[in-house]
């Protein structure tokens, strides 16, 4: 059953109407497959209208939403014989961040990516894909051991941000995302990330700070969320969908400032209505930058920490 989102009702109608009709059979007044041909060339006109025209805070219920493919669907779907590597070697496993090593498309690759769960019981055991301390930690272990045998770096973005509950700030859960980043900027081997959901705060950085950063077409990318913009600046959660629209955190905002490289095309509704072709096209663009990182050589790391510095340098010279 499609899940629909508040401003999708009027296509919920639609469809909904069209699901009843198939239902019946022809009574000799109407020809039920041809009402229905006309009611799904109506519906497929108005989701078409729709999402031409979405608005930031309107993606950022897109990005959301429930049925879009998560990072398990991904490695079953593109990495062969993944196998997850656990633990921090420290304190616990953080199962909101999950990593391995497995082949991609022909090329041994390091895979790490948040999970938020495809159910609620699995939402509660990723924690929602908001990771602790020990997460970031896992994946500077797993970045390291990617750098030491020469393994290109996969990951793949999709978390309102980091744990904020009070063990993970006894733990050093700022330390942890900031030398997570650090070893992004670190590693000699190709990083490639993609924002498949929602790439929320230090959460999202930790995992993102690489040589190609692409976007699928409705995922967001903020320091914030709209609801905690909104809450600092104006004091309350109404006004989210004003500080949506200032944060510029869709795709397409995002690409104009250079903050990522491209974007990544979804299915006419979103993601979640085929998440199989949403797979496909984000393993062809992670592809198509593997191959051209692979020969860049010894200035790779160089080369990714000038894109970072130069970011937001534009118009201050």
């Amino acid at each position: 059953m499609q899940n629909y989102l508040d401003f999708e009702k009027p296509i919920a109608d639609l469809e909904g109407k069209i699901e009843e009709l198939r239902h019946l059979s022809d009574d000799g007044d109407i020809n039920i497959a041809e009402e229905v041909g006309r009611l799904q060339t109506k519906a497929e006109r108005l989701l078409r209208q729709t999402y031409a025209k979405l608005s930031a805070w309107q993606k950022t219920q897109v990005a959301r939403h429930a049925d879009r493919p998560h990072f398990s669907e991904y490695a079953s779907a593109l990495i062969e014989d993944f196998t997850p590597l656990a633990g921090d070697r420290s304190f616990a496993e953080d199962r909101a961040i999950v990593g391995g090593i497995g082949r991609f498309r022909g090329y041994t690759a390091m895979v790490l990516g948040h999970e938020k769960g495809g159910d609620t019981s699995g939402r509660v055991a990723h924690n929602f894909g908001m990771a602790r301390p020990e997460g970031y930690r896992k994946v500077q272990r797993l970045m390291k051991m990617a750098d030491r045998f020469r393994l290109p770096v996969i990951t793949l973005v999709d978390t309102p941000g980091a744990y904020p509950g009070i063990g993970a700030e006894e733990r050093g859960q700022a330390e942890a995302i900031a030398s997570c980043i650090e070893t992004c900027l670190r590693i000699e081997v190709p990083l490639i990330s993609a924002i498949i959901g929602e790439g929320g705060s230090g959460g999202a950085i930790a995992l993102a700070a690489g040589d190609r950063v692409v976007m699928l077409e409705h995922s967001v990318y903020s320091v914030i969320s709209p609801e905690g913009c909104a809450s600092i600046l104006w004091r309350s959660r109404d006004y989210s969908e004003q500080a949506a629209e200032a944060l510029k955190l869709t795709a397409q905002d995002l690409v104009k400032l250079g903050v990522v490289d491209d974007v990544v095309p979804e299915p006419l509704g979103g993601a979640h209505r085929d998440g199989k072709v949403t797979i496909e096209a984000v393993g062809d663009k992670l592809e198509q930058a593997l191959l051209e990182l692979l020969p860049a050589g010894p200035h790779l790391r160089t080369k990714r920490r000038e894109k970072f510095l130069a970011m937001g340098q534009k118009g201050l010279a």
